[in-house]
């Protein structure tokens, strides 16, 4: 065996590894995120929150390694402050605690400021986002399903057709792997879930695959900010804590852009009570 082939083999065991690894991790979590989802209240609340607390620690060990204790601290704090309050669906004073969370933050951060602010402000729109898309509830429950599926479609069409496919990059100076066949099936493959959503009676079919089709780039934008991010920093993964997928960035990077593109839409359609009914009634 030439040391070509020898790498080459190398590389296939290894992406061998990392496919059972991410389907291991998958069967873990996705279960626990789903019946976090159809409790609802108080377990989803939680779920949201202890992600975000994770989600703001890892920004802050990317972005600002020699951060203060004090602004994880600061942080982390208002997040869990502000669950409480958004279990009883009291948004506006979660959101009160979240600012002056931010001005904690701001207060206690070292120069320059923009990345540790910048992140409250990331995990923060998520948790409020995450839980106001399942407030309504009637049609809460699907609409949060229906973001989770179209971001796993669009995560797992997307690995499977990158891999199975290749071609050219989708942007090789952010993310060397992506590519515009993987960009591609996963969009599709947000479009299928979309369409069983319709056919099993959660809304009107167009509404749906328009929707569907906006969270899925939302995911697939999310995911290239994230990347951009840790390469700024020189990073490869946010860290290690899910195996096979790296760090909570790294599996949230999509959710995190969908969500928040599904809340801001709601809202303006809906209202903060009728994010899940504006999303899917039509």
């Amino acid at each position: 065996m030439t040391e070509r082939e020898a790498a080459s083999a190398s590389a296939a065991a290894q992406d061998s590894r990392n496919l059972l690894l991410r389907v291991a991790a998958a069967l873990v979590l996705a279960p626990v995120a789903i019946a976090a989802a159809f409790a609802g209240g108080w377990w989803w609340v939680a779920l949201v929150t202890i992600a975000t607390v994770g989600l703001y620690v890892e920004w802050l060990t990317v972005t600002c390694p020699g951060r203060s204790v004090l602004v994880t601290v600061t942080g982390a704090v208002a997040l869990a402050l502000a669950a409480p309050f958004l279990a009883l669906a009291r948004v506006e004073a979660a959101l009160a605690v979240l600012i002056l969370g931010l001005a904690g933050v701001f207060l206690r951060a070292s120069q320059p400021r923009i990345w540790a602010v910048a992140g409250f402000l990331y995990v923060s729109a998520a948790q409020l986002a995450s839980v106001v898309v399942r407030l309504d509830p009637v049609q809460g429950l699907a609409a949060l399903m229906l973001v989770l599926l179209v971001v796993w479609g669009t995560d797992i069409g997307g690995y499977f057709a990158g891999r199975s496919i290749g071609g050219p990059k989708l942007w090789p100076q952010v993310s060397p792997k992506k590519t515009w066949a993987g960009s591609i099936g996963g969009f599709i493959a947000s479009l299928l879930v979309a369409t069983v959503f319709s056919v099993l009676g959660y809304g009107k079919a167009l509404p749906l695959l328009i929707l569907a089709a906006a969270l899925s780039i939302a995911a697939q934008l999310g995911d290239l900010f994230e990347s951009a991010v840790k390469r700024r920093f020189r990073v490869k993964d946010s860290s290690h804590i899910i195996p096979g997928h790296g760090g909570l960035m790294d599996r949230l990077d999509g959710f995190v852009a969908a969500i928040m593109l599904a809340a801001i839409f709601g809202t303006l359609r809906g209202g903060v009570d009728g994010v899940g009914r504006a999303l899917m009634v039509w």
